[in-house]
């Protein structure tokens, strides 16, 4: 089974593809969303093999994002414009879909992928050890071994490294899921921390990089039973 992502801020094209994936038993749909940046977080974590990708999108375009996921997962890209086709080719895509998209076209591209010798799910259990993020109008690439703590406030999340800090408009929920949970536990409403970078823990709270961090009473049981484990 090749599990699914449609990205395109068209939400007539999104219905239309899903109507799609939905026809054909090989394929099965993990998620549709106009929000490019939050299909990029479900490409790194791992959960897709083949992305139904539009070009031209305000807060990423499809080529950036080829060019960021770098051959994580397959990808078909969806578009109203033919002139974007040899970049897209020129970046190993699957096969290059001309809107409006008949269905037996549609097929078509779909057999590739399910032809493609180097196609194997296995790729999805591949993880990175980076990840981007958006703050204000640059794309910004974090080694996840570089991270110390992320903040949260409302809509918006300070990612702490030890010689920077990065503003992003997202919420807690969606960076716990993107992070691998190996490394990276929530503490408290307002934040995360990485486990390797935890210093010193004390009387309810926890010390990394002289940024003292309280530990919630909802996280405290799980914090601790992670800690309990990873003791020599």
């Amino acid at each position: 089974m090749i599990r699914c992502l449609v990205i395109d801020d068209e939400p007539l094209a999104l219905d239309v593809l899903t109507d799609y994936i939905r026809k054909i038993p090989e394929l099965t749909l993990i998620a549709d969303t106009t929000n490019a940046i939050e299909g990029l977080a479900m490409v790194q974590r791992g959960e897709i093999d083949l992305v139904f990708l539009d070009v031209q999108m305000p807060e990423l375009s499809g080529i950036q994002f080829l060019k960021i996921i770098n051959g994580q997962c397959d990808v078909i890209l969806t578009t109203a414009y033919p002139e974007y086709a040899l970049d897209g080719y020129d970046l190993n895509v699957i096969d290059y879909l001309l809107k409006p998209i008949a269905f037996e076209r549609f097929k078509k591209a779909v057999l590739k992928v399910l032809n493609n010798s180097t196609h194997n799910t296995e790729t999805a259990t591949n993880t990175s050890n980076f990840i981007f993020v958006k703050s204000e109008y640059k794309i910004h690439r974090i080694d996840l071994a570089d991270i110390l703590y992320i903040e949260g406030l409302k809509d918006y999340i300070s990612i702490y490294t030890p010689t920077n800090r990065i503003i992003t408009l997202q919420n807690m929920k969606k960076m716990e899921e993107t992070l691998p949970s190996s490394a990276f536990i929530r503490v408290h409403k307002s934040y995360i921390v990485a486990l390797d970078k935890v210093e010193c823990i004390e009387r309810g709270k926890i010390t990394i990089h002289n940024k003292v961090i309280p530990i919630g009473d909802t996280f405290r049981e799980d914090f601790f039973k992670c800690i309990e484990a990873k003791k020599g």
